[in-house]
C-alpha cells in the first residue's frame, strides 16, 4: 500500500490528481481508520491504465463510463470492448495527424538547414 504521495510520486501526478480522480469515482482508495488514503498495486495499476487514457485524449465523462462499467461486472464486456475500440480509432487519428504534423516540421528543419549551409557557403 502507498500514501497518496507516494502514489502520485509514483505515477508522476499530483496528490491534487489522484484526489479529482476520486472525486469523480475513477478509484476509491482505501482508507485507514483515521481516513488516510492507501493506494493497493491493483489500483496503482488501474490509475497508471486511466493516465495512458488520458494521455491519448480520452475524456473525462468516457474513464467515468468505463470505470462504472468495469465495477457493475463482466455483463459489461461488449460496451466496454465498443468504448476501448472507439478510443483505438481516435488514437489512430491522432497518429496520423502526428505523422503528418512531423514530416511538415522534417521540411521545415530542412529548409532552415539548408538556408544556413548556403549562408556559410555564400
Amino acid at each position: 500500500m502507498k500514501s497518496i504521495g507516494e502514489a502520485a510520486e509514483s505515477l508522476g501526478v499530483s496528490s491534487h490528481t489522484l484526489r479529482y480522480y476520486e472525486k469523480e469515482g475513477i478509484v476509491e482508495p482505501h482508507r485507514t481508520k483515521a481516513g488516510v488514503r492507501n493506494y493497493s498495486e491493483d489500483q496503482l495499476n488501474w490509475l497508471s491504465f486511466v493516465l495512458k487514457l488520458r494521455d491519448t485524449q480520452m475524456s473525462i465523462s468516457d474513464i467515468k463510463t468505463y470505470t462504472q462499467l468495469v465495477l457493475e461486472g463482466e455483463h459489461t464486456s461488449n460496451q466496454r470492448l465498443n468504448l476501448l475500440e472507439k478510443h483505438q480509432k481516435n488514437i489512430e487519428e491522432q497518429i496520423e495527424a502526428m505523422q503528418i504534423t512531423n514530416e511538415m516540421v522534417k521540411r521545415k528543419i530542412s529548409t532552415y538547414k539548408e538556408r544556413m549551409n548556403n549562408k556559410k557557403k555564400g
